[in-house]
């Protein structure tokens, strides 16, 4: 059977959801095997093999933390020609993040292959996987495959269920050579994100979000409150972001984060282009706002037309009523 290279997004051997949702939908394709770089990588396998990994390819070297991206890139590159040798490579899957796409497209290039970014479904074909992608602010979908070399497919995160398939996910160290621009930009500091407690933006199965309309810093715990009641992450809309309202990392649309939850909630986002950009792959969608004319409306499952100020804490006691 084919083999369908995984790349893994761990953090210190705790692998994130969206690399669980790879392995989902690398099984429709052929046997999962996931490459873990990095330290904790081997931490990683235990869990790897009970989603589906048939093997487990490591590396430790301490250039993966040290510099960017490059050495990931020659892992990943190390890994594709070791099972392209043995000729059972059939797709490589990335996680669609900043950092998955930058190191999907570099992959892509030196191995002279095609690369489809930001997929939402995957498929085998007859002649090789297919992705299914969302455009113009979801106006269409499109279904397309790579017709050069070995396909390299970036996947946006809720594409798939987490989905236990347990496998014997066998530990082997990659070799891994690095090349001359590996060292290249070398990372001097870190700090850490302050923990808010709540999901990952882009990870999370629910998104609730506040634009122009919150009308204040201040008014963002209202937008707060119900997030938490539903145990969701929290985004803002450009307008709030560039207003100081919430902070840039929180900005969904063209210019902040892609998301595609199970659930979005949008209060007092009018629906411009460059915030749907961003959310308009979410599988349900609802909007409160007072403005029966706000294009946001011709996007949703869902409309509320009303004051958000009284829409949405009433939507939060009804959430905590039911919850208690």
């Amino acid at each position: 059977m084919a083999e369908i290279l995984v790349y893994v997004d761990h953090v210190d051997g705790a692998v994130r959801k969206p690399t669980l949702e790879l392995l989902t939908l690398a099984r429709r394709l052929g046997e999962p095997v996931a490459v873990a770089l990095g330290n904790g990588a081997a931490g990683t396998a235990a869990t790897l093999a009970e989603h589906g990994a048939t093997r487990v390819l490591t590396a430790e070297a301490a250039e993966f933390a040290d510099y960017l991206v490059v050495p990931k890139v020659d892992a990943l590159q190390a890994a594709y020609e070791a099972l392209s040798a043995a000729g059972s490579l059939a797709a490589v899957l990335v996680p669609s993040s900043a950092e998955g796409k930058e190191i999907a497209a570099r992959l892509a290039v030196r191995i002279g292959s095609g690369i489809i970014t930001d997929a939402v479904d995957l498929e085998a074909g007859a002649e090789g996987p297919v992705a299914t992608q969302s455009a113009f602010a979801a106006s269409y979908t499109t279904k397309s495959r790579v017709s050069k070399g070995t396909p390299v497919i970036t996947v946006k995160p809720n594409s798939a269920p987490v989905e236990a398939a347990p496998a014997a996910g066998a530990v082997e160290t990659l070799a891994v050579s690095f090349g001359a621009l590996a060292t290249g930009t070398k990372v001097t500091a870190r700090t850490p994100r302050e923990s808010t407690g709540r999901p990952e933006l882009t990870e999370a199965a629910i998104v609730v979000s506040g634009g122009r309309g919150v009308n204040g810093a201040e008014n963002f715990a209202i937008i707060e409150a119900l997030a938490d009641s539903l145990g969701a992450a929290v985004g803002a809309s450009r307008a709030a972001v560039d207003a100081g309202w919430y902070p840039h990392s929180n900005q969904v649309g063209q210019t902040g984060k892609s998301v595609s939850p199970q659930l979005y909630i949008a209060s007092g986002i009018s629906g411009a282009i460059q915030h749907r950009a961003g959310m308009q792959t979410s599988k349900t969608i609802v909007a409160v706002n007072k403005d029966a004319e706000a294009p946001i409306f011709d996007l949703v499952d869902y409309g509320v037309v009303g004051d958000l100020f009284n829409v949405v804490p009433q939507l939060t006691q009804e959430i905590q009523a039911r919850k208690g």
